[in-house]
């Protein structure tokens, strides 16, 4: 006030007005379904979901299908699960923070995602020993058949739930207020806890999603018709760019961005693995029906 020998700061939750006379309360703000950058994001997160729904919908449908058996049908089935899970899991980061959507957003979104990429580790894996088991003398045909993959899809999402559990246990995520990226607005969101559990969450995942890639880069030249290791080496390369460039991205953003910059990863590498490995699949089951046949593939369904 006029003539005050000290100066008063105004509280966390306040901001002087214009002529530093007095304080005026910040206006409280978060990325909600009411912004366009939520409704937007939020909107594509349902329509992919809603692509993926009718993407396993016609692997169910065609299941009986040379291509569709020749993929692991099984694997299949539980990488398109985890990728429309992961498609709706955003929808969590959109809202006005709550104890449990804190507590529970990374680790779900963590989960789905090893899920997915341990799938997709699988069928390379697969891949690779299916070729290389037609081979003389070669012991690799034991190694054929679902134990296998669902070892590796155990094991990986296993890993994953430790490290997440670990987290939850130890500094979970909580809601938290942050009075100092937008002058007057106070900017609600969820206080990761333990930054470094998080990236090593985001971590784990970019370490199976790059044995994917060297080990379906390793196959993708060996001779087939079909051979799902390029489908795999591309959509391994989308999933690890979008995720290399997140870490710039979130590190640099404040406030809501921050929560649309992790958004926006989650959706777009969810949207890569679906376009890469099913969208040609689904072009050859509907429009090519010719070519979906058995004298077509030389591995059939073994793998």
């Amino acid at each position: 006030m006029t003539d005050m020998e000290n100066c008063m700061q105004c509280p966390k939750d306040q901001w002087p007005d214009v002529k530093k006379a007095g304080c005026l309360l910040k206006d409280v703000v978060f990325l909600s379904y009411s912004d366009i950058l939520g409704v937007i994001l939020a909107t594509v997160a349902m329509i992919f979901s809603a692509i993926t729904a009718g993407v396993l919908g016609i692997f169910l449908r065609h299941r009986d299908t040379p291509i569709v058996k020749a993929n692991n049908r099984d694997l299949s089935y539980v990488l398109l699960s985890a990728l429309m899970l992961s498609f709706l899991c955003s929808l969590l980061f959109i809202g006005r923070p709550a104890a449990w959507t804190c507590l529970i957003q990374q680790a779900a979104f963590g989960t789905i995602f090893t899920v997915a990429v341990s799938c997709v580790l699988a069928k390379t894996v697969l891949v690779f020993i299916a070729f290389n088991a037609t081979r003389p003398g070669s012991k690799l045909s034991r190694w054929l058949g679902s134990r296998v993959s669902v070892s590796i899809v155990l094991f990986s999402t296993l890993g994953e739930v430790t490290v997440c559990l670990s987290w939850l246990l130890t500094s979970p995520p909580h809601p938290g207020t942050d009075t100092q990226s937008e002058t007057g607005k106070i900017i609600l969101q969820c206080d990761q806890g333990s930054v470094t559990a998080f990236y090593c969450v985001i971590g784990y995942m970019g370490l199976l999603a790059f044995a994917s890639f060297i080990v379906a880069f390793l196959a993708r030249n060996l001779p087939d018709k079909f051979n799902e290791a390029k489908l795999i080496t591309f959509s391994m390369l989308v999933f690890c760019s979008v995720w290399v460039s997140f870490f710039p991205a979130y590190v640099s953003t404040k406030g809501r961005y921050t929560v649309a910059v992790e958004i926006f990863a989650i959706l777009a590498s969810s949207a890569g693995l679906l376009g890469c490995l099913f969208i040609p699949k689904c072009y050859i089951i509907l429009f090519r029906p010719d070519i979906n046949a058995r004298g077509h593939l030389t591995l059939h369904s073994h793998y």
